[in-house]
């Protein structure tokens, strides 16, 4: 026992890492180590011998798993020495600078087509979200029958019992808002309507809450010409791409007489769109000139004024620019996505004459 004892000391004593240490442990009490092979002949002792032997090889296998783990203990402090002695940190030199944030798609977006317009002589205008069916249906000369009107595609507030107030509404587009300018400003008049409007709807392509510009100009001599003008500009400043084709296509909508959808030249190149080259087309807005009942509720006379208006959703346009799949994506993904699709830093001139942060 002394002789096993003095053995094992000695080389956990000397050990030089954990892997020699290792080693040790297996060779002396490891299933096949000397200490178990003692242990397996007291079987063929007599009780009186079991009596001495067992407790003595117990209180060996004991002491060398202690002297085991102080020298693992031992080995664990002096390899962070070392590391202490050959590392170093100067905690005297400031930290690094950290991201307070990103801006956000829509946000970034929104600026870049209400600069666009602004250099186009258009002003913005702003109004509440939820409005009444007034400005949001009937001023728009959209008929009580029509669709839209129904619960199952438009957000009514609730009312109590004995409210008799009208209805109100979150608002279904940014086109109330044009209504309440005429009201205010009269003509001539040239705006633009940034801002969230709400449609019971969504998948890939809808969301329940999502964003518009809608676009109003309204003179004594404007036409459909000064319209597709205007959205030429336009697509050739967002896109950044000269010479984009348009297409208008008679279309129907209770607002505007005539009406068009307008569609813009593009390609599928290897599944990725490319805007303003190829052969195919793609619709990006509804249009047209301002149907006399719109002006007459919003108290201009249609005999001596008349106008063009568009509207576009600004997700959208924002999907096909930065090739953004999933309208979904702009209200439930983190900064990685943010940064994946380009917008990795508020540090950028932003309308107001500062930094967008």
């Amino acid at each position: 026992m002394d002789d096993l004892k003095a053995k094992y000391l000695g080389q956990i004593a000397g050990a030089a890492d954990e892997a020699g240490l290792e080693d040790i442990r297996l060779a002396a009490v490891g299933k096949k180590g000397e200490v178990a092979l003692k242990m397996r002949e007291l079987g063929k002792m007599t009780p009186e011998e079991r009596q001495t032997v067992g407790p003595a090889l117990n209180a060996l296998k004991d002491e060398i798993n202690s002297a085991i783990a102080a020298k693992k203990a031992a080995l664990g402090d002096a390899a962070l020495d070392e590391r202490l002695r050959s590392e170093w940190l100067d905690v005297t030199l400031p930290s690094r600078g950290t991201r307070q944030g990103t801006i956000h798609p829509v946000s970034q977006v929104t600026e870049e087509v209400t600069a666009i317009f602004a250099n186009l002589g258009f002003s913005v205008a702003e109004g509440p979200r939820i409005d009444t069916d007034w400005y949001n249906f009937d001023a728009l000369n959209i008929p009580g029958h029509h669709p839209a009107r129904a619960e199952m595609d438009t957000f009514y507030m609730h009312r109590a019992e004995g409210d008799d107030r009208p209805p109100h509404v979150l608002r279904t587009h940014t086109s109330p808002v044009q209504i309440r300018t005429m009201e205010a400003q009269g003509a001539p008049l040239r705006i633009i309507c940034p801002g969230g409007v709400y449609r019971a709807d969504y998948d890939q392509t809808h969301t329940p809450m999502f964003h518009q510009v809608e676009g109003l100009a309204i003179d004594k001599d404007i036409s459909m010409a000064n319209l597709k003008w205007t959205l030429e500009e336009f697509f050739a400043a967002f896109f950044e791409v000269d010479g984009i084709k348009t297409r208008f296509r008679a279309s129907h909508f209770p607002f505007t007489e005539p009406s068009a959808e307008v569609d813009i030249q593009c390609s599928w190149v290897d599944g990725q769109l490319r805007i303003g080259e190829g052969d195919d087309w793609m619709e990006v807005l509804g249009s047209g000139m301002v149907h006399p009942k719109v002006l007459q509720a919003g108290g201009i006379d249609p005999a001596e004024w008349q106008g063009f208006a568009f509207g576009m959703g600004i997700d959208r346009i924002a999907m096909l620019k930065y090739g953004i799949p999933d309208l979904r994506a702009f209200f439930d993904s983190d900064l990685r996505w943010l940064r994946h699709y380009g917008f990795a830093s508020l540090d950028q001139p932003n309308l107001h004459g500062g930094l967008s942060r």
